[in-house]
């Protein structure tokens, strides 16, 4: 049982550094595309800063620890195969398959912006990080509560919240535009 709560802890160590990435690598994209409205020579400078930042932060953080917590759950559901018999677990791997693709899409958006193709603004990339988080509050309610239905009250507190940021963003926006256009 020793092995199981060392495998634990790095599956949880490596879920965390996964997150972390995901929330800054977004948030660097909104400085990125924000930098490119930017006049010369500032938003070369900060576009190249950027790259910089997003390159590092992907993979030598993000891709590193999704691939480590991913292969620390393997071993953790081989130590535990009865887990694969919950119907919590089933819910639990169907948010990790949706995370693996909210992966993927980022991977996408940061391939585009290396190669200088803006395709979104600022304001989504700003609720596409929301993303993650949803999915973060899901699958740690899944894990405590060790109930496949249970979850469902946390996901709906999540996205009222969520609903309330969007609101508190869009107030800040008015705001920021307000401070510019004076």
């Amino acid at each position: 049982m020793e092995l199981y709560n060392y495998i634990k802890s790095l599956h949880l160590i490596f879920v965390i550094t996964w997150f972390a990435g995901l929330f800054y690598i977004v948030r660097l994209f909104v400085y990125q595309i924000e930098a490119n409205d930017k006049p010369s020579p500032e938003k070369e400078i900060l576009q190249k800063q950027y790259k910089i930042m997003t390159y590092r932060l992907w993979y030598i953080i993000t891709w590193p620890s999704a691939v480590l917590a991913t292969l620390f759950a393997i071993w953790l559901l081989i130590l535990m195969p009865a887990w694969l018999q919950t119907a919590w677990m089933h819910v639990k791997l169907g948010f990790v398959v949706l995370l693996i693709a909210y992966q993927i899409k980022c991977h996408l958006i940061y391939a585009a912006l290396q190669n200088d193709v803006f395709k979104y603004s600022s304001n989504f990339m700003r609720l596409w990080n929301e993303g993650a988080t949803i999915i973060l509050f899901a699958v740690v309610f899944l894990v405590i509560l060790k109930n496949a239905f249970n979850w469902v009250y946390g996901v709906i507190g999540i996205v009222l919240f969520s609903v309330l940021i969007m609101l508190g963003f869009k107030f800040y926006k008015r705001i920021r535009e307000r401070k510019s256009n004076h």
